[in-house]
């Protein structure tokens, strides 16, 4: 029988193996507390060990019976990506699902990941490529279905190909949209090249809309000392119900791309006003990340930049 959690209905887990990028707060934290309240075994790849542990003694807290553990990842680096594909496949244990949510937004200055990529394309982008990449042959074991987060910034977007590290002209928000129309794309073309190729995964794109959430929160670590504007505001129209989401709500278009039998590949959001808000439901991809030219030409570039083959 499905179990009933929160308003999404999700079928029972009980018998998968989930494991969810981003998931020691915000969305991520809520989409691995429902999967794991599903019954779902979720491993979190968490960067910060101590945030990881808050959050499984979160989920824990609230699901005694819960099965979760954390592993060690950092996306900016291909390096720790390889390692933890190569602990996961030594194990030999199938995925079921892979929830790529984790991300980095609009670092004040221009920042590059330990491989020398601009650190949003290289996060956001290329870190969860290659995590893919790696987790290839559990995703298949599992007849697996991965799930692109992209963000609603990404609806009106452009890959920058001339400029695609920003080395001659950064700006923040510039580059995030361009990280996560990559990322839709991906996820997108994933879902062609498996059905192509009899992969038996499915891939799916989701984006939360908007919800108040550490992206645009203060983050030293990527140069930003202070909450921005736009956080402030999103958490005052949050703590009100009006016209944005909640991180509760805005795991839901994830959830649903990720549990829903009936979806294969497809593109799910939520249906409010704007897209900002409200249930999940599927809709139409956005027409920055549904170019197949453009997914084709960005895989040939990621296979190159980050030496890793997906297929």
């Amino acid at each position: 029988m499905p179990r009933h959690v929160d308003e999404l209905t999700i079928p029972d887990l009980t018998e998968r193996r989930a494991l969810v990028t981003g998931a020691s707060d915000g969305i991520g934290l809520v989409i691995a507390r429902r999967l794991a309240a599903a019954g779902a075994e979720v491993v979190l790849p968490v960067r910060n060990r101590g945030k990881g542990d808050a959050a499984v003694e979160r989920i824990r807290a609230q699901h005694p019976g819960a099965r979760v553990r954390l592993e060690d990842l950092d996306l900016s680096s291909l390096s720790s990506v390889r390692g933890l594909g190569e602990r996961l496949r030594s194990g030999g244990e199938p995925i079921h699902l892979l929830v790529g949510n984790a991300g980095v937004m609009t670092p004040p200055e221009r920042q590059t990941t330990d491989d020398g990529f601009e650190l949003q394309f290289g996060t956001n982008h290329l870190g969860h490529f290659a995590l893919v990449g790696e987790l290839l042959p559990l995703l298949r074991a599992g007849r697996g279905r991965f799930v692109a987060q992209t963000s609603i910034a990404a609806r009106r977007g452009a890959i920058r190909w001339d400029d695609l590290q920003s080395e001659r002209d950064y700006d923040g928000m510039r580059a995030y949209v361009a990280s996560k129309v990559a990322y839709g794309a991906f996820g997108l073309e994933l879902d062609r090249r498996s059905r192509s190729a009899g992969w038996g995964i499915s891939s799916a794109v989701s984006h939360p809309g908007v919800a108040p959430t550490s992206l645009l929160a203060a983050r030293p670590e990527v140069g930003r000392s202070r909450d921005t504007v736009q956080v402030r505001l999103i958490r005052w129209l949050s703590a009100r119900g009006l016209l944005v989401g909640t991180p509760e709500s805005a795991a839901e278009p994830a959830l649903l791309a990720a549990t829903d039998p009936a979806l294969g590949g497809g593109f799910v959001g939520p249906r409010g006003p704007g897209g900002v808000g409200g249930p999940a439901s599927v809709q139409q991809p956005w027409a920055p990340v549904a170019d197949p030219g453009t997914a084709t030409r960005l895989w040939d570039v990621s296979e190159e930049l980050t030496g890793v083959r997906v297929s």
